[in-house]
């Protein structure tokens, strides 16, 4: 019996990670508007961290977000000289519990989810191409956003 007792204590600290772990990056049952609303931006790093890729989004009520994405790839001319595609889109997305869906097929099947992970952090996917959104050359939504304003924000008409 002494020989299974070190076995045991693994096994429940196993087990005790694996349950907090999954705790902290299970979906929450909603999302204020509060929240959800305002300026979220991924900033590139190294030589292009002059560049972000912005998501402005405003919660409408009834299970519906309008988002405005302003995105970008930056990569090097042959001179040295920064240069960037772009990809832009704004409409409207659905809203249940901690996550939205924007859909179009209007280029291609687009599906882009954001995840309200916690408060001030969005986790953006892509399910289609660059230009299935309608993006240019290499351009992507996908990636880990902060949320840098909680104002309402200001969309092109």
């Amino acid at each position: 019996m002494r020989k299974y007792i070190p076995f045991l204590f693994f096994a429940a600290a196993v087990l005790i990670a694996g349950t907090s772990n999954t705790s902290a990056q299970g979906s929450r049952s909603s999302v204020s508007g509060a929240e959800v609303t305002g300026t979220f931006r991924m900033n590139f790093k190294g030589k292009f961290s002059q560049q972000s890729n912005d998501i402005k989004i405003m919660a409408l009520g009834r299970g519906k977000l309008r988002v405005a994405f302003d995105l970008v790839y930056p990569y090097t001319l042959p001179d040295g000289e920064i240069s960037v595609n772009m990809g832009s889109l704004d409409g409207e997305a659905t809203i249940a519990a901690d996550t939205a869906i924007y859909s179009s097929d209007e280029f291609g099947p687009c599906k882009i989810t954001i995840k309200f992970v916690k408060p001030g952090t969005i986790k953006v996917t892509q399910d289609g191409t660059d230009s299935d959104c309608g993006f240019g050359h290499n351009v992507w939504a996908s990636g880990t956003y902060r949320k840098v304003s909680g104002k309402k924000p200001k969309f092109d008409e």
